[in-house]
């Protein structure tokens, strides 16, 4: 079966430097489908918008593909509501990336709280789901990132990676890229 891929960016969006970029190219070069939106007013979001443009992208996912989502933390909350919308089997893997706290509201995107957090939701939109958690997040301490480790899928906490985003030297990361194309897991903890 063929394999596509759809990446979701967060807040502001993730620019050249991203290693959200650098996966696209690199799956791109590999011959792969690669959907990667950049989704309306990246830096004032609104949910209900965001919503409506994931969902004309998972659109273009050809329908026998079988798909993978990589999101990056308000890409995670956009996930996050995604599947509780829809009732149905979306993605063979989704691994959401340094998900935003469920709890401290980010007032640029306050239109995406509450977060539903429903290991139900998660289970029927995908067959696997990974979740990836740095132990210095500034957007989710360990702390909070427990109501999403709590759910009970695999998880990978990376220590002191910060947001895992350029600021903490995620570019090129060779990481994701194995993970996006392994559907068998290695799961770490701290």
């Amino acid at each position: 079966m063929e394999q596509s891929f759809l990446i979701i960016h967060g807040l502001g969006g993730s620019g050249a430097g991203h290693w959200q970029s650098w996966l696209a190219k690199e799956l791109t070069n590999r011959n792969y489908h690669v959907c990667y939106p950049t989704f309306s007013s990246f830096d004032a979001p609104n949910r209900v918008v965001w919503l409506e443009e994931l969902h004309a992208a998972i659109k273009t996912i050809p329908a026998n593909h079988q798909l993978t989502v990589v999101t990056h933390s308000l890409g995670c909350l956009l996930w996050l509501h995604y599947a509780a919308k829809h009732n149905k089997l979306i993605a063979k893997q989704v691994i959401l990336v340094a998900p935003p706290s469920p709890t401290v509201i980010l007032s640029e995107a306050k239109t995406f709280y509450p977060v539903p957090l429903k290991k139900s939701n998660l289970s029927r939109a995908a067959e696997e789901t990974l979740f990836i958690h740095s132990t210095n997040d500034p957007y989710c301490t360990m702390k909070d990132a427990k109501s999403y480790l709590n759910l009970g899928f695999p998880s990978i906490v990376l220590p002191n990676s910060g947001h895992i985003n350029i600021d903490s030297g995620h570019g090129k990361w060779p990481q994701i890229l194995d993970l996006s194309l392994s559907s068998e897991k290695v799961v770490y903890s701290i």
